[in-house]
């Protein structure tokens, strides 16, 4: 058996999109960076599962001299702090480079979420796709909703018993413990 493959492998510029995101930018500006960065890991826990993507959410080494980190959050979500001296910008590019043969071979898609021009240039040049910050929040909703939605009418399909959920046999058998019939 071959081991599982998301359909594609997503690279968030976490500080772009934290600046262009309404939301995300006023904790931002109110010093409330790592608040920030902890949301914007939780919207995209639950995106890249929904969606069946690989997502690599990318800091810089903002203001530390630390080496690289990457921190595993969840099956589909890593978050990679750059380092020192190095933007999220140029690990992303690196990555995608990297990876170009290899996704071409495994007939997956690379994504680049941000709105810096500059990166989106390039990273189109090494084959990957480009989504601004406005379309990643723009998907992310849409995402959200459709879970929902899935959630929503497994959830009225099963009834409000417990009961309703089990298998028929299982149903069976506990009917008749009700019944007082072994």
């Amino acid at each position: 058996m071959s081991p599982y493959v998301p359909q594609a492998i997503l690279f968030v510029d976490g500080y772009n999109i934290i600046g262009l995101w309404p939301r995300l930018r006023q904790k931002r500006d109110r010093n409330e960076l790592e608040t920030a960065r902890r949301e914007l890991i939780e919207i995209l826990v639950n995106y890249s599962a929904v969606r069946d993507y690989e997502a690599r959410l990318v800091f810089d080494a903002y203001c530390r001299d630390t080496p690289g980190v990457k921190e595993i959050i969840t099956k589909n979500l890593s978050v990679h702090y750059t380092d020192f001296g190095q933007t999220a910008d140029t690990y992303i590019e690196k990555s995608c480079a990297n990876l170009r043969s290899e996704m071409r071979y495994l007939k997956r898609r690379t994504i680049v979420a941000t709105s810096d021009r500059a990166q989106q240039l390039t990273v189109v040049g090494y084959g990957a796709e480009w989504m601004s910050a406005d379309r990643l929040a723009a998907d992310v909703d849409c995402a959200t909703c459709s879970s929902q939605r899935r959630h929503k009418s497994r959830k009225h399909n099963s009834g409000r018993f417990l009961a309703n959920s089990l298998d028929a046999e299982s149903q069976q058998r506990l009917a008749k413990l009700r019944m007082g019939l072994h």
